[in-house]
């Protein structure tokens, strides 16, 4: 064979090809394809409208660790890809109901939620720009919004839970107690689907409206400068909780300066006078804010505690295949030491 009928010139004019782009170059784009696809995604607590919303809503004030000025409240969506239970817990983050802390105690809460089989929705609720009853409007709404959708986003309706630190636990304890409250409600179809958390897990939380042991700052902008002692008594979660009272674990530090730690122990109390079940840890040290940092000593061991707790509860076990119809092919040998790998997977993480 002749060797210039293989050069390229003699097979005619040649697509001109495109150069290869530099390896940083290449670097950046997947890395932006994959923080894409990292995204959670943004499900609106009210497309029907927000109620009350206010004539001045500007739009919400997000940055990555911290929000403010919710006016349009949302979740985020952080759904369990592997060895999912089928549960699923809405996060409240803190912030004395002016702000919330979105990465320490949000988007990383979802994160270790997410390495036991929990999904997680993150809540963006309303604050100080609305005070009572919208926040608790916000967290009910997230349960009914999660429980009617549980097919759609893969759980199950009885494995529905809430957590919260700080004003976010205060909230979350309100999502315990006051499930069925009338301020709750907005007169919505959904109001039919039970907003009652299957458990609750608090974390430093703000309990009490009274002035011994309440914090001022969340006090104020939920209830205003001088609430009444109605609404004092109706948002000290602490006086409120009933044998309905879901079960509910507890995290506080005992040096805790910002809530103090008898508003944790008041609620645990509350729950064992209730037959409610119940467990509380407290830390010798655990200065309020500690949420998911790595660097808070023995108070950082709280999520491996919580997962223990969760497991011994039953929501963290593998979920039940469907019942098999009469007549239909049993499961090959393969799926059924799948399911058991998943199993062994969920009790052993």
């Amino acid at each position: 064979m002749n060797p210039q009928s293989l050069h390229p010139q003699s097979l005619g004019p040649q697509p001109r090809r495109r150069a290869r782009p530099p390896l940083p170059a290449i670097a950046m784009t997947l890395l932006s394809t994959t923080l894409a696809a990292a995204q959670p995604a943004v499900i609106p607590l009210w497309p029907e409208g927000v109620p009350g919303l206010r004539a001045d809503a500007a739009p919400d004030q997000d940055a990555p660790a911290r929000s403010s000025g919710i006016h349009h409240p949302t979740m985020l969506f952080f759904p369990a890809e592997n060895n999912a239970t089928g549960a699923a817990v809405v996060v409240c983050p803190g912030g004395g109901y002016s702000g919330l802390s979105m990465q320490n105690e949000g988007r990383d809460v979802a994160a270790w939620l997410n390495s036991i089989g929990v999904s997680a929705f993150v809540l963006k609720y309303r604050m100080k720009e609305y005070g009572q009853p919208a926040p608790l409007q916000d967290v009910l709404r997230a349960i009914r919004t999660v429980r009617a959708g549980a097919d759609k986003f893969g759980l199950l309706a009885d494995r529905i839970g809430v957590l919260g630190f700080s004003a976010g636990g205060h909230l979350a304890s309100c999502a315990a107690t006051l499930f069925d409250a009338g301020a709750g409600r907005t007169g919505a179809p959904l109001d039919a689907t039970s907003a009652r958390p299957d458990f609750a897990v608090l974390v430093y939380p703000v309990i009490s409206m009274r002035d011994d042991i309440g914090h001022r700052g969340s006090r104020k902008n939920l209830l205003g400068a001088n609430p009444p002692a109605a609404l004092i008594d109706l948002y000290s979660t602490d006086e409120r909780i009933t044998k309905n009272t879901p079960p509910t674990f507890l995290v506080s530090g005992s040096d805790d300066k910002t809530v103090p730690v008898q508003n944790s122990i008041r609620f645990y109390l509350a729950l064992r006078r209730e037959g409610v079940p119940a467990e509380l840890h407290l830390y010798q040290n655990g200065a309020h804010g500690f949420g998911m940092k790595t660097g808070a000593g023995n108070a950082s061991t709280w999520t491996a505690r919580c997962a223990d707790w969760m497991r011994a509860n039953g929501w963290l076990a593998p979920p039940a295949p469907p019942a098999r119809q009469a007549g239909s092919p049993k499961p090959s040998p393969r799926k059924r030491r799948h399911a058991a790998r998943q199993r062994h997977a969920a009790r052993n993480p």
